[in-house]
């Protein structure tokens, strides 16, 4: 029998964006750049969440460099979100910010019946805190061993091994796997993958076949979609990069 005042687009797929606010940031456009790539990709996300009425895109971001504060602190659809800019300055508790990343990805606030959360984490350094029991602390959250965790470095001092860590282990045979951190060379690189996070993840995370499945080998609930063609692959030779 049906059930008309059930609503089947009613699943919150939350995207949480995790950004380094470091001084380092403020160097050679880097904060500017990570504005304009999320502000710029806001349009695309909200036309995907269209496309997939099955989910509903809730938006969040989270700061992190002297310590770690809320800049986008409840969950926003992304069709309401208006970006603020995010300011650089300080060093890098990147642990902290996984501590405050796990508070929001308990259940409750998280809700039952939510899609596998998307978070992106995007930093240019390293952690001057303790990363390791932050990092500990989020994977003992159910939702986030289910979550789609990515990372993106900014430049050649990003650290890649903590980036990795927060990804989770690298798939066998490698290739194009977006289970790698993604290294932003400039401003387009980084807007393409922001781009790429924002459209093409959120798709995937948020069709139907993307629901909770039975535990398998991966640790990712949904299949991750390749990166597009038209970016680098993160081992290629990209020469000198403009950070």
């Amino acid at each position: 029998m049906p059930f008309p005042n059930v609503r089947l687009s009613n699943r919150p797929l939350h995207f949480i964006y995790l950004c380094d606010c470091s001084g380092s940031m403020a160097a050679q456009g880097k904060m500017q750049a990570l504005n304009q790539a999320i502000r710029q990709s806001l349009p695309g996300m909200a036309e995907v969440a269209r496309e997939n009425p099955e989910a509903r895109v809730l938006v969040r971001a989270l700061r992190f460099a002297d310590r770690a504060d809320w800049h986008v602190q409840e969950p926003t659809p992304v069709q309401q979100l208006q970006w603020r800019d995010l300011e650089a300055g300080g060093i890098t508790a990147m642990g902290e910010a996984l501590e405050r990343l796990a508070g929001v990805l308990q259940s409750p606030p998280m809700e039952e019946r939510a899609l596998p959360p998307v978070l992106v984490l995007i930093s240019d350094g390293q952690p001057t805190d303790d990363f390791e029991t932050g990092l500990a602390t989020l994977m003992r959250q159910p939702w986030a061993q289910k979550a789609v965790r990515l990372a993106i470095a900014l430049g050649h001092d990003a650290d890649l091994e903590v980036l990795q860590q927060f990804i989770g282990p690298e798939p066998p045979g490698g290739g194009r796997s977006p289970r790698r951190p993604l290294q932003a060379s400039n401003a387009t690189s980084l807007a393409r993958y922001i781009q790429w996070a924002s459209t093409a993840v959120v798709g995937a995370a948020s069709m139907p076949a993307s629901r909770v499945q039975e535990q398998g080998d991966s640790n990712v609930n949904i299949p991750l979609p390749d990166l597009p063609p038209t970016l680098l692959d993160p081992t290629d030779d990209v020469g000198p990069l403009v950070w």
